[in-house]
Parts: C-alpha cells; structure tokens; sequence
C-alpha cells in the first residue's frame, strides 16, 4: 500500500469514527421525549421525575464540555476520547437495563459526562487528520451527521418506543460503541494541546457556572422562573461565570484564554451557533409535539413528515462544505442561518389546528437547506479562528454555547408557549405555537446577522497559509 493511500483511508477512518461518535452524542439530546409515555408506565414516577431522564443527559453535557477538551489537550486526544467511547457505551447500556426511574436518571448523567469527554475531541481529531484547505468537505459530512442526530432524535426515539421497546433507544448506542474502540484505538492519531496544567480553579468556576443556569433553564418551565432554586441556579451561575471571566483574563494558563474572543472570527461563530441552537431546538421541541398533538401523527409519522428538514442536511450539507472551501465560511453559513430563520416563520404563519402537510412542506424545505448549510462550514470556522494548540477548547467552548443555546431554546419557547397557549385543545396548542416559533425566527436571524461579522475570505485565506503541526498533506478523497 502506498504512503498517499494509506492517508487517505487514515482521513476516510476520521471522519467515520468522529462522526458515528458525534451522532451518538448529539442522538441523546433529544431521542428520549418521543419515550417518555412509555418509560413511564414501565418504571412509574412523576412528571418532575421523567424530565430529568432528559435534564440530567444535557446538565452534564453541557457543563462538562470545556472540561471534557481541556483533559484530552492534557492527556491525548485520543486517549481521552477512548475513554469518553467508553463512559458513554456502558452508561447507555446501564440505563438500557434501569429496573427504576432514579437508576435510570443517573445512568443519564453518566452518559452526558461521556458524551462531554468524546464529543469536542471529535472536531481536534478530525481536524488534525484534514489540511486546512480540504476540512469544508469533511465539516460539512460530520456537520450533516450532527444535524441529523440534533433534529432526528423525536423520530428515533419514537419509531424505537412504538415498535420495539423504549430500551432499545440506549442499546443502540451499545453496538456502536464498542465497534468504535478498535478503531479509534488504531485508526486514529494521537495529539496534545499545550501541555499546560490543568485549570482548577476555572474548571471549577465555568463547571459551577454552567451548572447552574443550565439547571435553572432546564427547571424554570416546570418549577416557575420564580423559584427559590430556579433563581439561586440562574444568578449564582451568572456570578460564578463572571468570575470566571475575570479569572481567566489574569490567568497564566487559562482553560479558555479570553483572547480568542478577540478574533471575530471564534467571537462571531460562537454568538451565532448559540443563538442558532436556541431557536432551532426550541422549535423542534414543540413541532415534533404539534404534529403529534395536534394533527394526530403517530411518532413516526410525524418524524417522516419531518424529513424535508431534518434529513436535508445529508444531501446539503456535503455540498455547502465544498462551496466554502471555494467562497469561504460566512456568506455560507449566513444565507443558511436567513433561511433557516424564514422556515421558521413561514411554519408560523401556515400552523392551525389542521393544517395540510402540502402548506407547511416548503417552510419544512427551507428551514432544512438552512440547517444544512450553516452546519456544513461552522465547524471549519471555529477551527480555523484558532491555533492547533487551542483547537481541542475551542471545541469545547463551541459545543457547551450550542448546549447552553439549545436549553435555553426550550425553557423560552415552552415558556412562551405556556403564557399564551396550552394543550386543551387544537387551537390552545397553536395559540402559544406561533407566537414561539416567530421568536425562534427572530433568533435565528439573529445569529446570521452575527455570522456576518466573520471576516472575509480573504483573511481566512491569509490564516490557512501558515504551516501548523497538525495538518497533514492534501488528500483528494477529501477534495472530492
């Protein structure tokens, strides 16, 4: 075998494995709503207990990220990543086998401290298998995969719980994991970030930061804004990562240096992807639930009519990736963002207690094709904003803002939906619909208009022609 094959199936064997892995993590987000009737008739609880079957998955998640890259910059990427394969594989197979909601939930909060460990090392590794110059093709496949994941969830989890048994949304992962290990062990190049000590002190301010608002977000719809804990988890979070920010400004070694947001680049596709996640996952939230509800969709047939969205971006996104290879990342990732933002609004304004499939189809198109391409070249760009050695927490950084973004897209929209709607009837439901899904559209556009303060083509050209150690000579099946 020659030297330039043996690299292009080492690149071919990246983007598999950091993709498979992205879906699993980024799958779990959301496939267990769809289940939760089912999960509790076997196992009992009450409804406070069944959310945290989901609140526990995205709490560690989220506030472990940073944390989760900062080990693998520390101790190797790919070991870290093995052992985030690992935590992830055997937490899903424990929840699989929960005899009680409560074993249940803390095989959940397992599965997010996995998931947080594996899911930023999927971009460092794959990034340093791909020269600058070709990632827009390999983001845009693992960015389609992700998608896929973020917006397939309900119709995973759903056609699973109707078909087979509610069990078998967590033994999917099993399989797929433990085929993962062998690979990545093999297949996979090691790499170090700096070389810096860990951060205690700002992991423990940005952990303690983040846990709280997600908490106070991920409580507030069902415990009211008003809540003692809701309260305490939101200021005291916000404090803490105040604090955090202030600490890191002074640090030596900071967990995330503060002076990335100083590109425009990282600040740009940072604000844009958290904004993005805010009302993207709001909106699938409470369309998965209008479909069901209110047109009277079994899960699976609500999730096929879903496809022209959701499954949009396996077709697109490999194509956006390629044209921000030629054109550049932001007039990509904008248009999709502008058109994501007018789906939203043209859903809004056809929704009614029986709307046809035939007037909410090209609002379904639009918002997919938007998906499509903003997540095709937003990996790149916030990749590319940063030094080799800073990659694997810029991941980190990136992933815990889109987490933090998608939490707080379901406390806003389910809030807003509550004030001025409700699930008596149709036309209740559609009531406080709208008025969510027109705010989702003014978030997302929002984002795209953040998005354009990315710099040019033109400086992202002048930052991929300096050498770093972790590209690896072009490889055409990349290229296409």
């Amino acid at each position: 075998m020659s030297e330039q094959t043996a690299r292009r199936g080492g690149t071919v064997w990246a983007l598999v494995i950091t993709s498979v892995a992205g879906f699993m993590a980024a799958l779990d987000n959301l496939v267990v709503t769809t289940a939760l009737p089912s999960i509790r008739k076997d196992l009992g609880g009450a409804l406070g207990d069944l959310e945290w079957t989901v609140s526990a998955y995205t709490l560690t998640f989220a506030v472990l990220l940073m944390f989760g890259a900062a080990l693998g910059d520390r101790f190797g990427r790919r070991r870290m990543f093995l052992v985030g394969i690992s935590v992830f594989t055997v937490a899903s197979a424990a929840a699989a086998m929960a005899t009680g909601i409560d074993s249940l939930i803390a095989a959940r909060a397992v599965q997010g401290v996995g998931a947080a460990i594996m899911m930023p090392l999927t971009l460092t590794l794959l990034t340093a298998a791909v020269p600058a110059a070709k990632r827009g093709m390999a983001f845009g496949i693992w960015g389609a995969v992700n998608g896929l994941a973020v917006a397939s969830g309900p119709l995973i989890g759903g056609s699973l719980t109707e078909h087979i048994s509610w069990h078998w949304i967590f033994w999917l992962n099993v399989p797929l994991g433990i085929a993962l290990l062998p690979l990545a062990r093999l297949r996979l190049a090691e790499s170090f970030g700096t070389g810096a000590p860990l951060d205690v002190p700002g992991t423990v301010l940005a952990s303690g930061g983040l846990f709280g608002i997600v908490y106070g977000l991920v409580r507030g719809p069902s415990d009211g804004w008003s809540s003692p804990l809701v309260l305490t988890g939101l200021f005291a979070g916000s404090a803490l990562l105040v604090a955090f920010v202030l600490y890191s400004v002074r640090a030596k070694n900071p967990m995330l240096p503060m002076r990335l947001f100083r590109s425009r680049a990282f600040a740009g596709i940072n604000a844009a992807s958290l904004l993005m996640f805010l009302g993207m996952f709001g909106s699938i939230f409470l369309l998965s639930q209008y479909m069901q509800g209110v047109l009277g969709y079994s899960p699976t047939e609500a999730g096929l009519r879903m496809l022209p969205w959701t499954g949009m971006p396996m077709l697109v996104a490999p194509i956006a990736g390629i044209l921000s290879d030629r054109i550049g990342g932001r007039p990509v990732v904008a248009t999709g963002l502008f058109l994501q933002a007018a789906g939203l609004a043209w859903m809004a304004s056809v929704v009614t207690p029986d709307a046809s499939y035939a007037v909410q189809l090209p609002g379904l198109i639009i918002s997919g094709i938007g998906m499509a391409l903003y997540f095709a070249p937003a990996a790149n760009l916030v990749m590319s904003s940063v030094l080799p050695k800073e990659q694997g927490i810029a991941s980190g950084a990136n992933n815990a803002l889109r987490e933090v973004g998608g939490a707080l897209g379901i406390a806003i929209m389910a809030s807003i939906f509550a004030s001025q709607g409700g699930y008596e009837s149709g036309q209740t439901f559609v009531d406080g619909l709208q008025p969510a899904l027109v705010t989702g559209a003014a978030v997302v556009a929002l984002a795209g208009i953040a998005a354009l303060a990315i710099p040019t083509r033109r400086s992202e050209k002048a930052a991929e022609s300096s050498p770093t150690e972790d590209q690896t000579p072009a490889l055409e099946s990349i290229a296409g």
